[in-house]
Order: C-alpha cells, then structure tokens, then sequence
C-alpha cells in the first residue's frame, strides 16, 4: 500500500492531522490511538488492503511503519 493512501486512512479513523503520520510515529504516543480507534483503525486497513491482520500482530503494529512493512509483506 502507498504512504499516501496508508496515511489518508490513519488520518480519517484517528482524526489527526496528515503531517503528523510520519513512519517513525507511534499510534498511541504521537498520533492518540486508544484501543478503540487501533481496532478501526485495523478493519480499514483490513478494508482498503484485501489483508487480514491476525489478532496477534496486531500488539506489534505499533508504528505506521510498522504497519506499512506489516501490510507490504503480506499483500495479496
């Protein structure tokens, strides 16, 4: 998945601001996510990819790169 579209996605579930999401950011730290807002966050991400992220991963999914390296390797 491209940063940009990753990021319009983080932006629209967390309601933060773009310049924010950095790959370097951390959800709760630096962009606000509760556990709410990273389950959402998870069944988007699930939603635009065609990717089903495992319960599991998801405690280790705690940066948006992370997230986008977690997303590249298992892209269908």
């Amino acid at each position: 998945m491209e940063f940009e579209k990753m990021r319009d996605i983080i932006v629209e579930t967390l309601g933060c601001e773009p310049e924010q999401v950095t790959m370097e950011a951390t959800l709760t730290d630096d962009l606000g996510a509760d556990s709410l807002a990273s389950v959402e966050l998870v069944m988007a991400l699930e939603e635009a990819c065609g990717v089903h992220i495992d319960d599991a991963d998801v405690a280790n999914l705690k940066t948006v790169g992370d997230i986008s390296a977690y997303l590249n390797s298992h892209k269908a």
